[in-house]
Order: structure tokens, then C-alpha cells, then sequence
């Protein structure tokens, strides 16, 4: 995928909106994304209610439900026997993280190449810039548009936008425009856009602030607007100021070039918690993989690295170890791994959750004793076609032997 994860807004100074802003900001998301990647296998599933997350005798909570089952209150993050409760005729299906990264990555690819400036939010959203793009695009609607109708056509994945002068109004627009839908807010409109929504629909306002602002009889963005600052900040402090600023339609937020990150991590839960070693193992190589190619896409190498085993009854155990020489190649990440969880898993207990992290980023060419020379170079030969065949087919089409699983199925994983 293209290296998008550069960029990222940063926080300023509260800043005001001007008359010369542009609505060059898109915000696309991508319509109940984790439905629409299963119903590409089962076309015939859709217009019917489709729960995704597990069974519904099953513990674990809803990722995501189609735009039918939500009609029953079905929402994500709901335990799955209360979903069953709300739609018992509903289809329930499990989730598969690693085939929505695929297809996030292949959206994100897309996105790329309406501008060189793309904040990736999550799995399915993200922000982009559009200003300087008109001689290539036309002018940011209609590159909008055009950016719609591209994703929906060469993935078959429906998805919103909203275009406008912030990244909070975007979001608004995007979210008011689903399904399948493109709303523009131009400069100077945002207050009159907001105005006559529900005060949840600003970003950042959740149960608790809308229970207050509810108390003090404000249902409305326009409602928030007509306040004073000075009353908004006595009764909310700092975020009063916030509030201010949002029922306004300003943020302050500006796409900047982000430094290297911190740390990758990514982390699989079992469906039922388990002590199977093979399946266990199995996983750990898959997880250590994804981290890996990532540090690589990166131009990076990792120097230290931390498991995490959570047991049944959510005991969690982390255990990190710093290796001599910084790396990227699987073979040694995870290696170092699997030496962790042999001497720090608790035989005696059943696992629920693995997670990887990688952290302690060099830039890489440093690997100069854990491996001979020649055996390094044929490694790193042997990683670079892994890693273009992984891009042109999908990453758990190619996989080293120690994940591949007796059913031949790559385990699904969640990353960060």
C-alpha cells in the first residue's frame, strides 16, 4: 500500500475560519464497511439484516451490522446475544480482520492517487487534502465526486464523503450523506450546516456532554452557537471552548509530514480461549509477519519487541526484550518471539488474546551480526518477493510455514 501513514493532522492554536478558505478537505468513509467486504462473497445476503462480529451464542460484541439490522437498534460495539435479542432473524457472520486490511489497503491505494496528502483515520475512513490537485482532478467537488465513483466501481465497496473548509465539517458531511452519497459545505455555510443537527452529531460530544447540554435545554448545534464563550467555559471549562469553536464548524487541525511511528502492533482474539500450542504458534507467526512487513513498507527496522498474552478473565502480561541488532527480517522477529511466549506463557492457563509490538525504529541497514552476511542477503531476497507478491495478491495469500494453519486459513488479526 502507499505510505500514507506520513501523514496526519496536528493540533494547533484554536483557529478561526476566513472567508478565503477553500472546501478542499474530503473526508471519505467507507458504508458499513466490514458488511460490505462479506457481502462481496455473499451477494446474496444483501438487503437483508447481516451482523458481523460472531455468532449470536457466542460472547464478543457487534463490529458491524448493514443499514437492515440497524433498523432493529442493532449498533457495533452491542454484545452479540443482545443483537440476537433485537433481530433474531438477523444473519450473523464472523469477522475477518485480516481480509478488511486487504481491502482497506486497496481503497487507501485508490485514494492515493487523488492526492499526495492522505490521513488515514482507520481501517475505513480517512481524510484527504485536495488543494493543488485541480489540474489533474478538476476542481475539489469534482474530484470528490470522481473519487467516489472510483472506489465504488473497481472494489464494488459503497462509500460517502463529506468535502468541506475543516475536518469537522467534513466528517459531519460525510455522515449525513450516507449511503452512498457526496455532501459539500461551501465556505462560509458551516454554521448554517450545523445549525439545525442534533448536538451528537459534532464530533467529540458524547453521552455525558449531551445529557448536560440536554439539561440545559440546548438540543441543537444552533442552540450551542447562540451561547456566549465565556458561559460555555464556566459551565464546561476548556472544553467549553471546544464547544465554541466546533458549533461554529472550526477546528484546528493541518496536515502535517508525521514522524516515523512509534510503535506497530497487532494483536489476534481467539473466538474461544484456548492452550492448542499449534494454533497458538500458528498465530504468533502470523502476527510477527504482518508487524514485520509493515516496519519494512516503513523503511525501518525494529530494535525492540513486546508480547502480549492475555488470559482468560482478562489477566494480561506483557514481556518485551531489545535485541542486539535492530531488524525487519521475519525469520528473526519472530524467532524472538516465539522465545518470549516459551518462557513467559503460563501453561496452566487457557489464552484468550496475542499481540506483537514492535518498537525502538532505526532506519534500517544495521544488521550486521545476528545473521552471515550471505545468509542475510538470501533472506532479504527471499523477503522483498514475499512482500511484492503479498501486495499484488493480498498478504495471507503468501505466508512463511509457521502460520499456515491446518485448515489453510490465515487466523484474523486486529493491528494498530
Amino acid at each position: 500500500m502507499p505510505d500514507l501513514a506520513r501523514f496526519r493532522a496536528r493540533h494547533d492554536a484554536p483557529g478561526e475560519l476566513s472567508s478565503a478558505d477553500s472546501a478542499c478537505i474530503l473526508h471519505v468513509d467507507m458504508d458499513s464497511f466490514f458488511v460490505s467486504v462479506e457481502l462481496l462473497e455473499r451477494p446474496e445476503l444483501r438487503g437483508k439484516p447481516v451482523v458481523v462480529g460472531g455468532r449470536p451464542d457466542q460472547r464478543g460484541v457487534v463490529t458491524a451490522a448493514s443499514y437492515e439490522a440497524r433498523k432493529y437498534g442493532i449498533q457495533s460495539a452491542m454484545p452479540l446475544r443482545t443483537a440476537a435479542r433485537l433481530c433474531p432473524h438477523a444473519i450473523f457472520l464472523d469477522g475477518h480482520h485480516a481480509k478488511y486490511t486487504e481491502w482497506s489497503d486497496r481503497v487507501a491505494s485508490l485514494l492515493a492517487n487523488f492526492s499526495p496528502v492522505v490521513e488515514m483515520v482507520s481501517i475505513y475512513e480517512a481524510y484527504l487534502d485536495l488543494a493543488g490537485t485541480e489540474r489533474l482532478h478538476g476542481p475539489p467537488f469534482a474530484a470528490a465526486d470522481k473519487l467516489l465513483r472510483a472506489i465504488a466501481k473497481k472494489t464494488g465497496l459503497p462509500c460517502s464523503g463529506g468535502l468541506a473548509s475543516t475536518r469537522l465539517v467534513a466528517k459531519v458531511a460525510s455522515d449525513q450523506s450516507k449511503p452512498r452519497g457526496l455532501v459539500w459545505v461551501p465556505p462560509g455555510c458551516e454554521m448554517q450546516f450545523l445549525a439545525p443537527l442534533p448536538v451528537r452529531k459534532i464530533p467529540g460530544i458524547g453521552k455525558v456532554t449531551e445529557r448536560a447540554l440536554h439539561a440545559l435545554g440546548i438540543e441543537t448545534v444552533e442552540q450551542i452557537a447562540a451561547l456566549p464563550q465565556e458561559k460555555l467555559e464556566k459551565i464546561f471549562g476548556k472544553w467549553g471552548t471546544a464547544l465554541y469553536r466546533k458549533a461554529r464548524g472550526g477546528d484546528s487541525y493541518e496536515f502535517v509530514v508525521d514522524a516515523e511511528p512509534k510503535s506497530i502492533s497487532h494483536n489476534h482474539t481467539f473466538g474461544e480461549d484456548t492452550d492448542d500450542l499449534t494454533v497458538m504458534t500458528t498465530v504468533l507467526s502470523h502476527l510477527s509477519q504482518k508487524a514485520c512487513k509493515r516496519v519494512r513498507e516503513a523503511g525501518l527496522a525494529a530494535r525492540t519487541l513486546t508480547l502480549t498474552i492475555r488470559y482468560a478473565g482478562f489477566d494480561t502480561h506483557t514481556r518485551s526484550k531489545t535485541l542486539i541488532e535492530s531488524s525487519s527480517l521475519d525469520s528473526v522477529i519472530h524467532t524472538a518471539f516465539q522465545e518470549l511466549f516459551r518462557l513467559h506463557r503460563d501453561h496452566g492457563r487457557k489464552v484468550r488474546l496475542l499481540g506483537v509490538s514492535l518498537s525502538g525504529f532505526t532506519h534500517g541497514g544495521e544488521q550486521l551480526d545476528l545473521l552471515q552476511a550471505q545468509q542475510r542477503e538470501k533472506l532479504q531476497k527471499l523477503t522483498q518477493a514475499a512482500d511484492r507478491l503479498r501486495d499484488k495478491f493480498g498478504f495471507d495469500k503468501v505466508q512463511f510455514g509457521g502460520s499456515l494453519r491446518r485448515d489453510d486459513s490465515p487466523p484474523d488479526d486486529a493491528d494498530n
